[in-house]
């Protein structure tokens, strides 16, 4: 293992509602700058993982540290200056215009007046600039599409200046065009900033397409990490997925592809 402290480390993580054992004994580690895609079944345990990294849920045993510290040594504050995050959805009950939104993401920066200074005022431009949604950032929240107001939520995160960036199913109920929109979208923030990204994705082969690691959860046990090419097979479909299906390389993306 590198020396290198890990913006994530997981050690011996167990999670269980009452008698139902969620998460058995997972170790992982995400090193500063992956960029990584969790996939398994539904109820595997994937967004379980998330929510304890997060620090949304208690595990009931094991150890979380983010960039070397533990996750309960951190308050709330702390834990958002570090971690950013991107929900399935994204609901405001209020009429909110876009600014508005991603202005959210700086609370963690914030003083006890929860004022916006020069700096504040700048990151926010540069999350609306990043994500393509300074254009429309006096518009109603509410009022856009799937894949903008997708957009407005990445940027509500990037706003936060995370060194982490957690996506669970980010791009659920959205048309392939904008869920691609949206891997571009995350994918170019991991390469520029060097944020440590980690996602949740139903979709096989987009997670191969647009992430460099693939971690498989079944039964809340990591059964494979690794490169996307070696971590895909037929084996694996067929023990995991319960599924006869082939993996091919894609010859435009030279990611494999489940066929």
């Amino acid at each position: 293992m590198s020396s290198e402290i890990a913006a994530i480390e997981v050690e011996g993580l167990n999670f269980a509602y009452g008698q139902e054992h969620i998460l058995h004994d997972l170790q992982v580690s995400f090193p500063e700058g992956d960029l990584a895609a969790i996939i398994g079944p539904n109820g595997a345990g994937k967004t379980t993982l998330l929510n304890c990294v997060n620090g949304l849920i208690r595990p009931s045993s094991g150890r979380i540290r983010l960039h070397g510290t533990d996750i309960g040594d951190l308050d709330a504050k702390q834990r958002a200056r570090l971690v950013g995050a991107v929900p399935q959805e994204f609901h405001i009950p209020f009429a909110y215009r876009v600014r508005e939104i991603v202005a959210l993401g700086r609370s963690p920066h914030l003083d006890f007046w929860g004022s916006l200074t020069e700096v504040d005022e700048r990151t926010i431009d540069e999350a609306l600039f990043e994500t393509e949604t300074l254009e429309f950032q006096s518009r109603r929240f509410n009022e856009l599409s799937g894949g903008e107001r997708q957009r407005v939520v990445v940027a509500m995160a990037l706003a936060q200046r995370p060194r982490v960036l957690l996506l669970d199913e980010p791009t659920t109920h959205l048309d392939l065009a904008h869920e691609i929109e949206i891997l571009n979208l995350v994918r170019r923030v991991n390469r520029e900033q060097q944020v440590t990204v980690v996602a949740c994705k139903h979709d096989i082969n987009l997670a191969a397409a647009f992430f460099n690691r693939l971690l498989v959860i079944h039964d809340g046990r990591l059964v494979a990490d690794g490169d996307p090419a070696k971590v895909l097979t037929r084996e694996l479909m067929a023990d995991v997925f319960k599924i006869q299906a082939d993996v091919v390389m894609d010859p435009t993306t030279g990611s494999p592809r489940v066929a």
